[in-house]
């Protein structure tokens, strides 16, 4: 109960003001500005919160943490599962059309055209001309790379930068504890927003969601028996599939009961052991998945955007906004990971990206809230099959003993 309570509240909030805007119609208008200060909120947090955790991660690695053989695998299997699950994830959703289950309005019609990405556009998205634009959020992705090129910056400047790193950290900490505190208002904000969507679209608007969440689990839950197996048979053949499935029981567990990653780690650890994965390959792999790797994550990212996509009538089946979605999924399985409630950043990220309106957003958050668990579950024990493939790739005479 206590990992899961901010989701059962936030959920309830949902609940409650859907039904009220059931029940009053019209009359639940009256409380759409409460929603829209909870957004506001978020939309001025976000950019120093971004800034601060990503300078601060980079300025504070150490000398010695250099790309060995073993990490250039590791960033090549991480990559790889990530935009493997965004794949099949967009296959999913091209056969189980969401727009389907939408109805769309004119308004939100007309909010959602003319996005087409241009070279400009492209050049805006990843850079701005003014300091000072860097601030707005339709400015995201230009905010993260130069977030980037502040932390290696700092990192060069050694003993030199040693106060601005002191700086960088204490903002992150203090951003991190703003953005908690905001979402404490959540069930507030988004119960005010549901309020209204459902007294002006109708119960209609659950179709969308019960959709979405049939694809977000039954790709998920595919992938977990299925894909996790090809890739313990491809680091191990049938002993490799026997070894990951009489260890993964206990992470998996632990994955599902804490709602958390990080707090998989230990019993991660273990696991990978017995699973005959080395010391040192576990020790680097298990804690730099935790924060690195989420295939969940981006079985998320993708259906949030499909969802979006559909709920403005624009298509998710050009080939241009494929590739820039498959790019922001690993970036947001990147910034996920070291970011409390990281997966409002990377929906930020992608509204700005694809030139959104703000009323995207709460949408997109209740999708990700709603897959959670099962996203959690993805994003765990895939750390251990990933430290598998990372051992027989970096270490095959040793794995293979290890196999018997």
């Amino acid at each position: 109960m206590k990992n899961y309570k901010n989701m059962i509240w936030l959920i309830a909030g949902i609940c409650i003001g859907s039904i009220a805007g059931i029940i009053f119609g019209k009359n639940a208008e009256v409380v759409k500005p409460v929603g829209d200060m909870f957004l506001n909120l978020l939309f001025v947090a976000v950019i120093p919160l971004v800034f601060f955790s990503i300078a601060s991660a980079i300025a504070n690695l150490h000398g010695e943490q250099k790309l060995s053989r073993i990490m250039i695998i590791m960033s090549t299997v991480f990559l790889s599962t990530v935009i493997i699950a965004a794949l099949l994830t967009i296959v999913a959703v091209w056969i189980f059309p969401i727009h389907q289950a939408v109805t769309i309005t004119p308004g939100l019609l007309k909010q959602g055209a003319g996005n087409k990405l241009s070279g400009d556009q492209i050049t805006q998205l990843f850079t701005t001309g003014e300091f000072y634009q860097l601030l707005s959020r339709k400015n995201m992705l230009a905010m993260i790379i130069f977030s980037i090129l502040i932390g290696f910056g700092t990192l060069r400047s050694g003993e030199n930068g040693q106060d601005f790193r002191r700086f960088l950290n204490a903002g992150s900490e203090v951003f991190k504890n703003v953005f908690i505190l905001i979402m404490k208002l959540g069930p507030v904000g988004l119960g005010a927003y549901f309020a209204y969507q459902v007294a002006v679209f109708g119960p209609s608007l659950f179709g969308t969601y019960a959709h979405a969440m049939g694809i977000g689990y039954g790709v998920s839950l595919f992938y977990y028996a299925v894909f996790f197996s090809l890739y313990a048979f491809i680091a191990g053949g049938i002993k490799g599939i026997k070894k990951y499935w009489t260890n993964n029981i206990i992470p998996s567990a632990t994955a599902v009961g804490t709602c958390s990653s990080i707090a998989t780690i230990p019993a991660n650890l273990d696991a990978a052991k017995k699973m005959g994965v080395s010391d040192i390959i576990a020790g680097i792999t298990i804690p730099l998945g935790g924060t690195l790797h989420k295939d969940g994550s981006s079985v998320s990212s993708i259906l949030k955007m499909a969802v979006v996509f559909a709920m403005f009538g624009k298509s998710f089946n050009n080939p241009e906004i494929i590739l820039l979605a498959l790019g922001m999924t690993v970036l947001v399985s990147i910034v996920e990971g070291g970011i409390p409630n990281g997966g409002y950043v990377g929906e930020l990220l992608f509204i700005s990206a694809y030139g959104f309106p703000p009323e995207a957003l709460p949408p997109a958050i209740i999708i990700g809230t709603l897959i959670d668990p099962v996203a959690t579950l993805l994003n765990a024990t895939g750390d251990t099959v990933a430290a598998m493939l990372v051992n027989k790739f970096a270490d095959k005479e040793s794995w293979l003993q290890r196999m018997g």
